[in-house]
């Protein structure tokens, strides 16, 4: 069944029914609005951390806090009936231990109604990623490419290059064994990300990886051109709506100026015209 045909969004065991099948689609969301816009064209939405530097201009994704992501996540919620949702783990909500991990996932799913929690880690996240599933918290995985640990990663490098690929694979089947209904593989070799889809249980779900993944995910204000600080290679520009919202507003303030704006019908007289 189509997304577009579904009448209820889809469960997390749903998306992993869908290994090797028709690819799934995903995008990030901050807004009610823009939920609105995607919800039963993607089969998950996820507001990710990445809300931080989309919406918030920091640096990088590191300062979002528990607050933000439940503000954005509670707001998303408004938009999707078809779609399920999906949400980060901020960075500093889950390494400590797994008991910080659940009480934070646990509040997160509580207070925005999300499907299910998302995040970073390989091998060494395996036992937060068992504890949560245990516990009825459903888990998506995220390799490669981690940006809450750039800075022991050395910045945003591609991962699985110069002997890194064993490790990747392990991380891969880690998450798989803990319970993790799918996993992302961001900035990953597609002739790896490749491998690892074969050789996996779960959905693979790419972000500057392989067309072959089982499915794909972009920050949507990438793809629409509204983010433009930065463009990653991975990411395709589908539409240009910053340019078009600037030239937008260069017109609104040149007709304020020269007071076209706001015309004879953008105002009101001081009688009602009669019916």
């Amino acid at each position: 069944m189509s997304a577009t045909a579904r009448k209820t969004a889809p469960m997390p065991d749903d998306i992993l029914a869908m290994k090797g099948g028709t690819p799934i689609v995903s995008l990030t969301a901050y807004t009610t609005p823009m939920a609105e816009l995607m919800d039963g064209i993607c089969d998950f939405v996820l507001v990710g951390d990445s809300v931080g530097m989309v919406l918030h201009g920091l640096p990088s994704t590191l300062g979002v806090t528990m607050e933000m992501m439940t503000l954005h996540g509670a707001a998303v919620a408004r938009g999707l009936t078809k779609s399920m949702m999906v949400i980060d783990m901020p960075f500093g909500s889950y390494e400590e231990s797994p008991a910080q991990a659940f009480r934070n996932a646990a509040a997160l799913m509580r207070d925005t109604g999300a499907g299910a929690v998302k995040l970073e880690g390989g091998t060494h996240m395996a036992d937060t990623i068992a504890f949560l599933t245990a516990r009825g918290i459903p888990v998506m995985a995220h390799i490669g490419l981690t940006p809450q640990s750039i800075n022991t990663l050395g910045g945003y490098k591609v991962q699985g290059r110069d002997g890194q690929a064993k490790q990747l694979k392990h991380d891969a089947k880690a998450v798989t064994e803990a319970g993790a209904f799918c996993v992302v593989l961001e900035k990953v070799p597609a002739n790896l990300a490749d491998r690892i889809t074969k050789d996996i249980s779960i959905p693979t779900i790419g972000i500057g990886a392989s067309v072959n993944c089982d499915g794909q995910i972009l920050v949507v204000d990438d793809m629409l051109g509204l983010f433009t600080a930065f463009k990653p290679k991975f990411v395709k520009r589908y539409a240009t709506l910053g340019d078009e919202g600037r030239a937008a507003i260069q017109s609104y303030a040149d007709e304020v100026r020269n007071r076209s704006f706001p015309a004879p019908e953008h105002t009101f007289a001081d009688k009602a015209p009669k019916k």
